[in-house]
Formats: structure tokens, C-alpha cells, sequence
């Protein structure tokens, strides 16, 4: 038995070293700041952690680079981030010094993206404090349960308890859903689960480069494979977190795979993706089912960009350019009352 795994171990990794790394010139058309991130050797992407410790070490490694990102961030732009529980589930509130007259009683509900593996505690908050900070809003940012010791599907019923639990005292035409990559895919999921316990819709929803299909389907999986310096390949760890968070379940399923619900009836949807994005065939496959189903909705694809990189590189021009079509769509269609 030892031997066939060492074989299967072997066989791995023999096929992710076969992965074509293709290195492009850096762009003159993105700023300074944004090119560092773009040109960066991603060294971790083919890391596969066998054992549920193994990925928790993993998944603080992320972490720990992160949360001094996050500190210094909150603290340039003088926003306050609060532990907090909502429907038993653990939250951050993050509040900037001011928010706007017109976001007074509206609330951004945020799911941080990590695979269902990564984002442990307040390592996932850059793009909530981005937000916060340039959009002027509060937000509730769900501390869901993580992958491998709590699988499928505990990270969607911890952004749905909470939903729930934040329409008892918010209007939810007041409510914007926003989340990148694998909370991207928790946004489109809510809204299959808000339609399917006849729930009523928040104002809007913003599933930027999100986890729209499980499985290495879409075209930009062959075409942006070595391209990405993000996620690099589905070969890499997506396959592995997928795999652990799945964990036996049907991965075509809508509350896995988004791509394969119906949408109709969602509110206003905005997507966004780079054209270097590993996501980006699904993205664009996500906007024609919005279309099929006559959602109104929009595609926002950024020059040269890996996976989420618009808020990688927090002090760019890109990064503010994001949050202000960001907020633009949230101002457009939440109402203030």
C-alpha cells in the first residue's frame, strides 16, 4: 500500500512539473506597482499537502504574509476591523472613518476567496479594507469555516446563516454581496440559496473572478496555464483544495459549481476577471448564463492580470480604479432608506 502511494505521489508530481511556465514581457501598459505583482515567480503553487495538518501549516503560511499586509493597510487609511459572531458564525466588522451619508444604512456582505482552504482569520481582509477604506462602506466579512477539517458544505452555510441573520435587521434591497474567487463562488451560491429557500434578493452581487465551475473546464484553463503567476495551473494546489473541500461530493453540483444553477431572478450581478486570469473562460461563461437568464449584468476584464491581482498590489492605481468600479455599481443599485 505504502509503495502504490509513493507511485501515486510520484505520478503527481511528474505531471505538475510537466506544466509549461510561460514568461511574458512585462507590460508597460499596467503601472510600476502593479508590474512587481504581474512579473512575480510564484513558488508554492504546486504545493500538495497530504494531511489535514500539513494543509492547516500550509494555510498559515498564507496567513502569516498576510496579516501584516492587512495591519498595515487598516492602519494607513485609519480603518477599524472588530471580532464579532452573527448567527453563530464568527465575522469581522470592517468600518472606515467615515462612511458616506449614502451608505448610512446600507451594508457590504463580503466572503474572502482561499479555495475553502486559505484566508484563516484576518489574513483575508485586504480587499475588505480596500473597500471599506476608498468605497466608504461597512462591511461584514464572514470568518467562514475552513477546509479540510470542516469540507463542503460548511463555508456556504456560514454565508447563508449569516445572510439570514443580517435581513432581520437590514433591508436587503440595503445589501451588496460581493467576493473574489472562491467567495466569488459563495456570492452566485447565496443566491441560489436565497432563491431556494424563497428568500428575498440583496440589492446586487459582485463575484469577481469567482469559482464559477469545479473542474479543469473552460478554456482559459489550457490557454492561461503558465500565464497565470496566481494559481499557475489547475494542476497545481487548485485540484488538491478542490478535492479536499468537495470531499466526495458531486463537484457539477450548484452549490459546488455555480455555473450549473439557475440564476434567474438574480439581482444586478457585476463579474470581473484579468486577461491573464486562469478564470477567465468561466467568468465569461458565468456572464452568458447571467444573459441567457436576463440578469443585468456586467464583465470587467483588467489589462495583464493573474487571478485577483487587482487588489494584490493594494496601493496601485489599478487596485483604487477596482474599488471605484466597485462602488459605482454598488452606489447604482443599493437603495438608502
Amino acid at each position: 500500500m505504502k509503495k502504490l502511494a509513493l507511485i501515486t505521489l510520484l505520478s503527481l508530481s511528474l505531471s505538475v512539473s510537466a506544466v509549461e511556465i510561460r514568461n511574458f514581457p512585462t507590460p508597460e501598459t499596467i503601472s510600476p506597482e502593479l508590474q512587481k505583482v504581474v512579473t512575480r515567480v510564484n513558488k508554492t503553487w504546486n504545493t500538495a499537502p497530504q494531511t489535514q495538518e500539513e494543509w492547516w501549516d500550509f494555510a498559515e503560511s498564507f496567513a502569516a504574509n498576510n496579516r501584516p499586509v492587512v495591519r498595515a493597510l487598516a492602519q494607513q487609511y485609519n480603518v477599524t476591523i472588530e471580532d464579532g459572531s452573527m448567527a453563530g458564525v464568527h465575522i469581522y466588522t470592517v468600518t472606515p472613518p467615515q462612511i458616506s451619508p449614502e451608505h448610512q444604512n446600507q451594508v457590504l456582505l463580503f466572503f474572502h476567496g482561499g479555495g475553502y482552504v486559505f484566508g484563516k482569520d484576518y489574513s483575508s481582509l485586504t480587499e475588505a479594507v480596500l473597500v471599506s477604506a476608498l468605497g466608504k462602506y461597512k462591511i461584514i466579512a464572514v470568518d467562514y469555516r475552513l477546509a479540510p477539517k470542516y469540507p463542503y458544505p460548511a463555508a456556504i452555510e456560514d454565508g447563508f446563516a449569516v445572510y439570514k441573520e443580517l435581513i432581520k435587521t437590514i433591508d436587503p434591497k440595503n445589501i451588496g454581496v460581493f467576493g473574489t474567487s472562491a467567495g466569488g463562488g459563495m456570492t452566485l451560491i447565496l443566491g441560489l440559496q436565497i432563491k431556494d429557500n424563497n428568500l428575498p434578493m440583496p440589492a446586487a452581487l459582485a463575484p469577481l473572478t469567482p469559482w464559477s465551475q469545479m473542474g479543469d473546464l473552460g478554456d482559459s484553463y489550457k490557454t492561461n496555464e503558465g500565464v497565470d503567476n496566481s494559481i499557475v495551473s489547475y494542476s497545481g494546489w487548485l485540484d488538491d483544495v478542490e478535492r479536499v473541500y468537495a470531499n466526495g461530493n458531486d463537484i457539477n453540483s450548484p452549490y459546488l459549481s455555480p455555473i450549473n444553477g439557475d440564476v434567474s431572478g438574480f439581482p444586478p450581478t457585476l463579474l470581473v476577471s484579468g486577461t491573464r486570469d486562469l478564470f477567465l473562460s468561466n467568468t465569461v461563461r458565468m456572464q452568458e448564463k447571467l444573459l441567457k437568464a436576463d440578469v443585468e449584468t456586467n464583465l470587467i476584464v483588467y489589462e495583464a492580470q493573474s487571478h485577483a491581482q487587482y487588489y494584490l498590489a493594494p496601493t496601485s492605481p489599478e487596485a483604487k480604479f477596482h474599488v471605484e468600479n466597485l462602488t459605482k455599481f454598488f452606489d447604482k443599485y443599493l437603495e438608502n432608506k
